[in-house]
C-alpha cells in the first residue's frame, strides 16, 4: 500500500528512507523517486520499480556539498559551477573517493551530483542523515513525472509518496566536470551561455 506524506512530514519520510522505502517526491525539476546511499536492496528495488536497465548508474542528490565530502572528487570546475548554480537544475558528474562501493555507481568510477532547489525535500534529505539516489520517477523510457497522479499511475509500487508541485518541468542541465573542460551533456532549464560566462 503506497502512504501518501504531506509536506509537514520531513521526520516520517526520513525515517522511512532510513529503513529501506523507496519513495517518490517532487523536485524543482521534475517528479523523483529515490532511496538512502548506503543501502543496496533499496537501490536494487527503486531501479525494479522504474524497469532501469542495470548498466545505467541511479544520481545521488544531497542536502549539501558537505554532505558528500568522503562521496565525491570536487575539481575547481565543479566547485565553481556548485557554487554558482546549486541549489538547483544542474546535476554534476564528478569523480567519486575510493571509499564507495562501486555497486553504487554500476562500476563506475563517477557518478550524478545535483542538489535540487526544493526546501521540502533538502530538509528530508538532511534528516535521513544521507544523500538520496535519485532518479525521475517514471517507467524507463517515459517521459518523467510532473505530478504525484501520474507518479502514481507510472510506478505502483513505491513505498510512498509527497504531494507537491514541480517547478521547471525539465530535467536539470547535466555537465561532465571530469576532464579538463565542461562538456553539457544534456541541455535543460540553465543555457550553456551562463555555465560558459561562470568557467570563463
Amino acid at each position: 500500500m503506497m502512504k501518501e506524506y504531506k509536506d509537514f512530514e520531513i521526520e516520517e519520510m526520513a525515517s522511512a528512507l532510513k529503513d529501506g522505502a523507496v519513495l517518490a517526491f517532487p523536485t524543482d525539476t521534475v517528479y523523483g523517486v529515490g532511496s538512502v546511499y548506503g543501502d543496496l536492496d533499496a537501490l536494487k528495488r527503486l531501479k525494479s520499480i522504474k524497469r532501469r536497465p542495470e548498466e545505467k548508474p541511479i544520481p545521488m542528490m544531497c542536502a549539501s556539498l558537505d554532505q558528500v565530502k568522503d562521496i565525491v572528487v570536487l575539481s575547481d570546475m565543479a566547485k565553481a559551477l556548485a557554487k554558482a548554480f546549486l541549489p538547483g537544475a544542474m546535476t554534476l558528474i564528478v569523480k567519486i573517493t575510493d571509499n564507495v562501493d562501486r555497486a553504487f555507481t554500476n562500476g563506475k568510477d563517477t557518478i550524478a551530483l545535483r542538489i535540487p532547489d526544493a526546501p521540502i525535500l533538502l530538509k528530508i534529505i538532511e534528516a535521513a542523515g544521507q544523500p538520496l539516489m535519485v532518479s525521475s520517477a517514471n517507467l524507463s523510457g517515459e517521459p518523467a513525472a510532473l505530478s504525484k497522479e501520474q507518479a502514481m499511475a507510472m510506478l505502483p509500487a513505491l513505498d510512498g509518496i509527497l504531494d507537491g508541485a514541480c517547478r521547471e518541468g525539465v530535467a536539470s542541465t547535466i555537465v561532465d566536470c571530469t576532464g579538463e573542460k565542461a562538456v553539457i551533456l544534456r541541455q535543460g532549464p540553465i543555457p550553456a551561455e551562463e555555465i560558459e560566462a561562470v568557467l570563463a
